[in-house]
């Protein structure tokens, strides 16, 4: 069969999971919330091997979801490609090639645009698989099918992938945490399963709620799957974890500007001590790896990634969604579509010498020339790994709250055990460069590129008076840059006029945000008066 992504049979995951839809019958909407009519949610979880089938299905639907309704035409939602994808389409260091992501790069969503509305339904649908999960192991430990330890660590499982799709919706349908210390409306945090009629009443009863409200309930899911989730997995890197949790967290205290909380989290996984050569977490072993680009090259298995979503040769978004089609070149069998832009490329503080550029970017003659990620490389499998979350990113994360709160020493030590690995002996930091925390978001924007860090980083910084972007940047189309490649130059870089570009959209611009979508608010009167300002 075409979409199995491990080695169980799909189609019955989704007969076990078929309370998990939203869709209708005649249909596929997924947010309307109706209530399925197919075979019972219990017959997933009559037994230790259909529960274990279940969580796997879960992982599924963080991977592929569906495009449009239709799982046959999926392209990676919401977590397999089209989050990291998204993501960085609305920032502006990677550029848009062709058209396929000009509505997202370029502010021209709608409440129907395809990009966003899927990224809302796919997002939901996972919820809402993983609250049936939830709800069929607290049964079936009730009943004895097992352990309430084992039912406890899938709930785990479940809580940590609902915590990350509805900090995935805060980003994109919500203003920061900054703005008001979260006042602003949030997302509605669905915590129950919709399966009955009853469940489709209680769901259209929940509004958005406020940014801080939702925080607090994805730290309330990443507390408990910390408590109950193993230190490994002896099924690898793309479940979930006891560390993957805590990294999470780090993430989140940031977005919310609780640098106390973050250094916290990172304590735990190792970012207080003085290492002898490098950071290495006491809770899962994470270790950055000698090489930028083994955590690519090695996506299945490696120290540094704590968490990453699974891809396969029968399993992934597809020529139309994988992150190899999409980011890779068309010489090397991608597509082309999305490439680094010279904004980043050219970058001063990415300097000569930097094996991030060498080895995790990569050129193409077809037509124009571009430089391309090299990060995801199976072209003809599309299998690699979706990384949600690495170890270097737990270390910048802690460095920015160190710098917070006064500890550069720390700051620096995190900040070069990242950078050092990359950069030539005589461009490291032997002592804190003038701006420590300049330098460490500048870091940020190479290590990351290519992993979809650049919008979250612009949406909390938002309104930093400093370092914030005050909306979104203004970016560059490719009708600017030559034919021969010359616009790639990092020692002499050349400069590009404003006209023709992407124009930059303030903060106060509707398209900060992106539209509760039109089948929503149909469906739910309650969100249709809470739809972002700008749009109908």
């Amino acid at each position: 069969m075409k979409r199995i992504r491990y080695t169980f049979n799909r189609s019955a995951i989704m007969a076990l999971l078929a309370a998990a839809m939203l869709a209708t019958p005649s249909c596929s909407k997924y947010t309307e919330l109706e209530p399925i009519n197919s075979p019972s949610e219990n017959s997933a979880f009559q037994s230790p091997s259909s529960i274990e089938l279940a969580m796997q299905g879960v992982y599924e639907a963080a991977a592929i979801g569906s495009y449009n309704g239709d799982k046959a035409a999926a392209r990676g939602y919401p977590f397999g490609a089209a989050a990291i994808e998204q993501d960085e389409m609305r920032g502006e260091d990677m550029l848009n090639v062709a058209q396929f992501y000009a509505i997202t790069y370029e502010g021209g969503y709608t409440t129907s645009s395809a990009n966003n509305v899927n990224m809302w339904t796919g997002l939901y649908a996972l919820v809402n698989q993983a609250n049936v999960m939830i709800r069929g192991v607290q049964g079936a430990a009730t009943a004895g099918i097992i352990t309430a330890e084992a039912a406890a660590a899938y709930e785990g499982e479940a809580r940590f992938l609902r915590a990350l799709a509805h900090h995935e919706l805060l980003i994109h349908f919500s203003f920061p945490y900054a703005d008001n210390s979260g006042s602003k409306p949030g997302i509605p945090y669905r915590e129950k399963a919709i399966i009955s009629q009853d469940d489709v009443t209680e769901g259209l009863a929940i509004g958005r709620g406020t940014v801080a409200e939702a925080y607090a309930k994805l730290l309330a899911d990443l507390d408990y799957a910390e408590t109950n989730l193993p230190a490994t997995q002896a099924k690898g890197l793309s479940r979930a974890t006891k560390g993957a949790a805590i990294a999470i967290k780090t993430r989140i205290k940031q977005h919310m500007g609780d640098w106390d909380g973050v250094i916290a989290e990172g304590t735990k996984l190792g970012t207080n001590l003085t290492p002898a050569a490098h950071f290495t977490s006491p809770i899962g072993g994470y270790t950055l790896t000698a090489s930028p680009e083994t955590p690519f090259t090695s996506y299945k298995n490696n120290t540094e990634s704590v968490f990453s979503i699974a891809n396969g040769p029968a399993a992934n978004g597809g020529v139309n969604g994988a992150l190899a089609a999409m980011l890779g070149p068309a010489d090397k069998g991608g597509r082309g579509l999305v490439a680094t832009s010279p904004i980043l490329y050219n970058a001063a503080f990415w300097v000569e010498g930097d094996l991030r550029r060498t080895l995790l970017q990569v050129n193409q003659v077809v037509g124009e020339k571009y430089a391309f990620s090299n990060k995801y490389r199976d072209y003809v499998n599309k299998s690699d790994y979706a990384p949600i979350i690495r170890y270097a990113e737990v270390l910048l994360n802690v460095a920015e709250a160190y710098v917070k709160k006064g500890n550069a020493a720390q700051a620096l030590l995190l900040l070069n055990d990242v950078r050092n690995r990359s950069v030539p002996a005589d461009k490291q930091f032997t002592t804190a460069p003038a701006d420590l925390m300049l330098a460490i978001l500048q870091e940020r924007r190479i290590e990351f590129t290519g992993e979809g860090r650049r919008w979250p980083d612009i949406h909390r910084l938002a309104l930093d008076p400093t370092y914030g972007t005050n909306g979104i940047p203004a970016k560059m189309k490719i009708g600017q840059m030559k034919l021969d490649g010359s616009d790639y130059n990092n020692v002499n870089p050349p400069t590009f006029p404003a006209a023709g570009g992407v124009v930059a959209y303030p903060y106060t611009d509707f398209r900060f945000l992106w539209p509760i979508p039109a089948d929503e608010v149909a469906a739910n009167p309650l969100l249709r008066e809470q739809q972002n300002e700008g749009y109908k």
